[in-house]
């Protein structure tokens, strides 16, 4: 598997990571054909889950690699990630700002006034937080191309799996409530999978900006790692937390989706 992503260019490694992470999305979103509910106590567990694995792979597959790459560079590295992490952290603020989207079905929306459907608005938050998972892939298989050696094909292959398996959940997060809302399985699932398709676009434009210009690379990789962290902080914790009485099973989600994504990274890293 490794041996032919190796024989690919950056972008097509990056687009067969982001494809994969999108099919994970469709296959969570296709558990709407068998399910019309999902208990609160088990999208808090996923949704936990997810948010542990963001967290690792931000430090692991993101951070760690951008101060390492600083220092080689003789840069201020501290500075380096700083500069990347508020950055990522800020662009996806003002999407927010900007952008309508809804949290949950039963959440207030958020962003500009509109007119749009709720069912739409909870697809364009997934959407939002899936724009930096597909970046940060993308960043990471073309840190392996420009030779860094702190990147490996891996290390890479590790994060598209972590982000693979968080998707999974939030897929069926989206589709399952779609359809408990009344909406047709079919149009659901759709929905579903159309929350992860940015991730390979997202995935190819990471890997381009990485090769054509690797004097950013360092801010690309910290500035993926902002954006991540700002998912987990503004929408998939709290979330999580919302349903009183099933807290517990969103920590310790998020602790056992760390200690995967952690083991991945370093492991295979």
């Amino acid at each position: 598997m490794l041996d032919t992503l190796a024989r690919l260019s950056p972008p097509m490694q990056a687009l067969a990571g982001t494809l994969f992470t999108w099919a994970l999305t469709a296959l969570g979103a296709a558990m709407v054909f068998f399910f019309k509910n999902i208990r609160q106590r088990v999208l808090n567990a996923m949704l936990g889950f997810a948010s542990g694995v963001m967290i690792a792979a931000s430090f692991w597959s993101l951070l760690s690699p951008a101060i390492a790459l600083a220092e080689s560079d003789g840069r201020t590295a501290w500075l380096v990630a700083a500069i990347g992490f508020v950055a990522g952290g800020l662009f996806l603020k003002i999407i927010d700002w900007v952008l309508p989207h809804i949290h949950s079905l039963d959440s207030a929306p958020e962003g500009l006034s509109t007119s749009w459907r709720r069912s739409i608005l909870l697809v364009l938050s997934i959407t939002l937080h899936n724009i930096p998972e597909g970046l940060a892939v993308g960043v990471a298989f073309g840190s392996v191309a420009v030779g860094i050696p702190e990147a490996s094909m891996a290390g890479a292959a590790a994060l598209a799996l972590g982000i693979g398996l968080q998707n999974f959940p939030e897929g069926a997060a989206v589709s399952i409530p779609l359809r408990r809302e009344g909406m047709g399985r079919g149009k659901a699932f759709w929905y579903g999978q159309l929350s992860g398709i940015v991730e390979p676009i997202a995935g190819v434009v990471g890997a381009l900006l990485v090769i054509t210009m690797r004097s950013l690379l360092p801010y690309a990789l910290a500035f993926a790692a902002g954006a991540m962290i700002y998912v987990v902080a503004e929408e998939l914790i709290p979330t999580s937390q919302e349903s009183k009485g099933h807290s517990d099973l969103a920590t310790i989600g998020v602790m056992l989706g760390f200690t995967v994504m952690m083991v991945l990274d370093v492991a295979l890293g």
